[in-house]
């Protein structure tokens, strides 16, 4: 008979959204269990500050956004409640990592291989003829400058 009473409760067409809704809900519970038994710093001591930054951002954001949905099944309007702000807060705090992360995926110019380049492309054949041979007077003025040895 509570079977039959906890039918009427809601309409039919939503109970397979509401089962995906309850396996979703087991396995963040069942997941944050897993996280919850591992100490905090044993994680954090193999990252550099750049992924624990990642990694708290994530956590918070994570731990606000479930708030958000309890607000929401408590019938509270998370748009007037203060977490919207903190999660605004989070959100631009990711934009900055992700802008340092970014910063460090750029490309970085090489001064030596782009002059490289640049004289390549601008090469000029006549110009190698006329510099050759003016390094071949300076290399047979040298050599008529040194004493013979005997």
């Amino acid at each position: 008979m509570a079977a039959d009473i906890r039918t009427e409760d809601y309409p039919h067409e939503i109970d397979e959204q509401l089962a995906a809704f309850d396996s979703s809900v087991s396995s963040v519970k069942t997941m944050l269990e897993e996280l919850m038994s591992i100490p905090r710093n044993d994680p954090l001591q193999r990252l550099d500050p750049l992924d624990q930054a990642k990694l708290d951002l994530m956590s918070a954001y994570t731990l606000n956004s479930l708030f958000w949905m309890y607000l929401v099944t408590q019938g509270v309007n998370p748009r007037e409640h203060g977490i919207k702000q903190e999660l605004e807060r989070i959100r631009t705090y990711m934009n900055k990592v992700k802008e340092i992360t970014d910063k460090k995926k750029a490309a970085r110019l090489d001064k030596g291989a782009a002059s490289r380049f640049l004289r390549n492309a601008l090469y000029d054949s006549k110009d190698k003829d006329s510099r050759k041979k003016a390094a071949d007077a300076a290399s047979d003025a040298s050599q008529s400058k040194r004493p013979k040895q005997r």
